[in-house]
């Protein structure tokens, strides 16, 4: 991987986006890891499942912890980086390459930086399950029933269940537009230029979005409407979004930052 001398984020607009999105579904033809992903889901779906086979107790928990998946997402498609940089490169690129990323340079950073979204995600259930403990949590038992039909009555049927959901939502916006601001350059950047370091990655990260808001808000969008499409039925459709995301966000690193 070759490094020059400092970069500095560049303007994009929205055909960008149409570009990178085209450039990573290329890749995810060229190397397909849908099998792979699907291996990654299992655990989501088990961890859906188990919420389910608790019971009411958690079942606010239930929405919280499959959007949420979408925070840790961009720790998943580290290796998809390094298949898109070496087809990029002209060099063979096999979904077996996707393992190259435990040698990198700069796994400590990454790592790190890891850590940071999986805090962030456990941030985001605590943060769920306060809400629900000071909206929906304040109302007595359903004597109607319990499962997911009755939460899904008090969640539309009462005032508490609506401010619950608009509250839910303008927060794990919140948190879902900090993982956004700090990963869409950074993770792949430390792949890209190790020497750069964990401090210069974020930073280049922030600044991009800082110059494309709309390019990246709209980005965010696109994001989170395929994986919400994926997550349709049982999150198998995931096992495409996910190495098509994953691909295209290394090509709006490269339209964002110059080689």
């Amino acid at each position: 991987m070759l490094e020059s001398a400092p970069v500095a984020p560049r303007r994009i607009g929205l055909p960008d986006l149409a570009t990178a999105l085209g450039r990573g579904w290329a890749d995810f033809l060229a190397a397909p890891t849908q099998l792979m992903f699907l291996c990654v889901l299992y655990p989501l779906i088990g961890l859906v499942a188990a919420t389910l086979a608790a019971g009411d107790e958690v079942m606010h928990l239930f929405y919280p912890m499959a959007t949420g998946f979408a925070l840790v997402g961009p720790i998943a498609a580290l290796g998809l980086y390094e298949i898109s940089r070496r087809r990029e490169a002209g060099l063979t690129a096999r979904w077996s390459d996707v393992f190259t990323v435990l040698r990198a340079p700069s796994l400590p950073a990454i790592l790190l930086l890891g850590l940071v979204l999986v805090g962030l995600f456990l941030g985001w259930i605590w943060a769920a399950h306060a809400i629900h403990a000071a909206t929906l949590g304040t109302l007595p038992l359903d004597p109607s029933g319990t499962g997911p039909r009755a939460f899904l009555g008090q969640i539309f049927g009462t005032a508490e269940g609506r401010r619950m959901l608009l509250l839910g939502h303008v927060v794990g916006f919140g948190f879902a537009a900090v993982v956004l601001a700090l990963t869409v350059v950074s993770f792949p950047m430390l792949l890209d230029r190790p020497r750069a370091g964990l401090g210069e990655a974020i930073g280049m990260s922030l600044r991009a979005v800082a110059m494309n808001p709309v390019p990246m808000a709209a980005w965010g969008l696109i994001v989170a409407v395929l994986l919400l499409l994926g997550s349709l039925p049982l999150f198998i459709g995931l096992a495409v979004a996910l190495p098509v995301l994953g691909h295209a966000t290394w090509h709006l690193y490269r339209l964002v930052v110059a080689r």
